[in-house]
């Protein structure tokens, strides 16, 4: 029998076309639509991107009114729907939680089955307006406060912070904030997308899709990377303490969170980007304790480059860059469903528009087929 060419983890295979996002070989630039993610996060607001990623162009003026006003008109949960998040426990990881309160709004579309385009495309917009609210919603529960209704005066951003805290803050921070949406908000057939595509293909629907996604992002090796990093940065302790820190790590092969990627091998192009926009905080913020993360995470940045040459990841400045925006450590994650939901929305709808049921094969390893021995005979 011929050897089966096993490719483990799916490293290398190709199992679609997509129009959505691509990693430029030549310029290691993740891009959407064809435009470079670092020049969409210094040039566009997050709304913008929002539109490329679902309708293929950068909007004009008039369209992009229409597109926020859309969204707007689609934010506010229902009374039932906080209902139950009041009864989540309130240990519960906020990936669980959001992961079922997607479920819910699942419940409440009257419409579920219909898989044409124009419908997605609007449950997407419905997805994109609500799951910010369901994120601060669960974190102001969890810590015993009342949710903030949405505030259909502020953008996508400002919103967040408004429903979160009551406020909002300085337009610096806001700005870093967006970018990291930007930075978060696609990437080609990673984990979460790829099982939001398997699952879409089944025709079980969009909510299904993006719950199996949420599941899948939830993982420290996938989205919760961010939390992960954060936590790392504790244990460090100190600035002092980095260097023999991250040696000692490497020693013992530890994992390490926030460094390498599947696809980079030259650094991940949204890095410097979030990078620059952590370091912003940094000095917004101009606190010792800020001052101290910055310091610990350019010393385990250049430790590990020089001693493996193995880069940060996305989730390297972004998870500190939360936590000085005020952000508890548990959110992080969430706050990347906030973004992902439209590239994970516009790959549902691409996989629904030519679909074909995602069904690979596997290379068994088992017994051979036998015959069952009577239980007497056991």
């Amino acid at each position: 029998m011929a050897e089966t060419d096993i490719k483990y983890g799916l490293v290398g295979v190709v199992t679609d076309d997509t129009a959505v996002s691509k990693v430029m070989p030549e310029t290691n630039s993740l891009t959407y639509r064809g435009y470079a993610v670092q020049d969409l996060a210094a040039q566009c607001r997050f709304e913008e991107v929002a539109y490329l990623i679902w309708n293929g162009e950068l909007p004009t003026r008039s369209q992009l009114e229409a597109f926020n006003a859309q969204e707007k008109s689609n934010r506010g949960l229902s009374e039932d729907i906080i209902d139950v998040m009041r009864k989540f426990p309130k240990g519960a990881h906020p990936m669980a939680t959001l992961r079922t309160a997607i479920s819910f709004l699942g419940l409440e579309d009257s419409e579920i089955e219909d898989h044409a385009t124009d419908k997605l495309y609007e449950r997407a917009i419905s997805l994109y307006a609500k799951i910010p609210q369901i994120v601060a919603t669960d974190f102001r529960l969890r810590n015993g406060k009342e949710p903030i209704a949405p505030d259909a005066s502020l953008g996508f951003s400002e919103n967040f912070f408004h429903m979160c805290f009551g406020e909002v803050p300085a337009p610096e921070i806001v700005k870093c904030f967006d970018i990291s949406m930007t930075l978060y908000a696609e990437h080609s057939f990673n984990a979460s997308t790829f099982s939001a595509r398997v699952i879409a293909s089944s025709l079980s629907g969009i909510y299904s899709a993006v719950t199996g996604a949420i599941g899948s992002l939830k993982g420290p090796l996938h989205g919760g990377a961010n939390e992960a990093v954060m936590y790392m940065l504790q244990d460090v302790g100190t600035a002092e303490n980095a260097k023999a820190w991250m040696l000692d790590a490497l020693a013992t092969k530890k994992k390490i969170m926030g460094f390498g990627h599947r696809v980079y091998r030259s650094g991940d192009s949204r890095v410097p980007t979030m990078t620059e926009a952590y370091k912003n905080m940094v000095d917004i913020i101009d606190s010792d304790e800020a001052r101290k993360y910055w310091e610990m995470s350019r010393i385990l940045d250049e430790t590990m480059v020089g001693e493996k040459g193995i880069y940060p990841n996305l989730d390297f400045p972004a998870g500190p860059a939360y936590y000085l925006m005020g952000f508890e450590i548990p959110m992080f994650t969430p706050i990347f469903v906030v973004s992902r939901i439209t590239g994970w929305t516009a790959h549902i709808i691409e996989q629904l528009g030519d679909n074909k049921l995602i069904r690979p094969l596997s290379n068994y390893t088992g017994p051979a087929q036998r015959d069952v021995t009577p239980m007497d005979k056991r």
